[in-house]
């Protein structure tokens, strides 16, 4: 059997505030192509998914959030709320934001931001029509990359918390996943 592609979380700060997102679709893409792992599996997603919930918990313990990750398939290997209150409209946010990396191939944030926050102009630019209602352009679902892998592997989605912060806390996750996995 393959020894894992992951082992331990390394130890993050989990109290220092996320880092501002910005505005501008070129750092944006930038750094969404910088996050590309050597690999992933569902130890890989699993550490992924318990380090962002562990922080989440520490810098937001009052304000529940929905973590999921899964598979460009639309498997799921992780999936678990941060704290008490997590609704089922928590869901249709994940689906709805999961459904636009899937497609789009970049984070619901770069979407957001491409489209200045008009779902409108979205779904007439893509001829959504009655589907419009399937996708979302509200930060938090960021594809997971494979270095030598063509298009996302998997997306990496955080739904409760305002939408700047449900996207950075998942760029941050999968930032430090990059640098652990790196460092082996």
């Amino acid at each position: 059997m393959a020894e894992p592609l992951y082992q331990a979380p390394r130890e993050v700060p989990t109290s220092r505030p996320l880092l501002s997102c910005f505005p501008d679709l070129s750092r944006i893409e930038t750094l969404e192509q910088s996050l590309r792992l050597p690999g992933f599996d569902s130890d890989s997603a699993f550490t992924l998914g318990t380090s962002l919930r562990s922080r989440l918990r520490t810098l937001y313990p009052h304000s529940p959030a929905l973590i999921s990750i899964a598979l460009s398939s639309g498997q799921v290997l992780f999936l678990c709320s941060t704290s008490p209150g997590v609704t089922p409209d928590n869901h249709v946010w994940v689906a709805r934001k999961m459904r636009t990396v899937s497609r789009f191939g970049v984070s619901s944030w770069y979407m957001g931001i491409k489209f200045a926050g008009d779902e409108a102009a979205f779904a007439a630019k893509y001829g959504l029509g009655e589907s419009a209602g399937e996708y979302a352009i509200h930060g938090g679902a960021v594809p997971i990359r494979v270095r030598g892998v063509e298009g996302p592997v998997g997306v990496l989605v955080v739904s409760g918390l305002k939408q700047d912060e449900d996207h950075m806390a998942a760029v941050e996750a999968l930032t430090a996943l990059r640098e652990d996995l790196d460092k082996e």
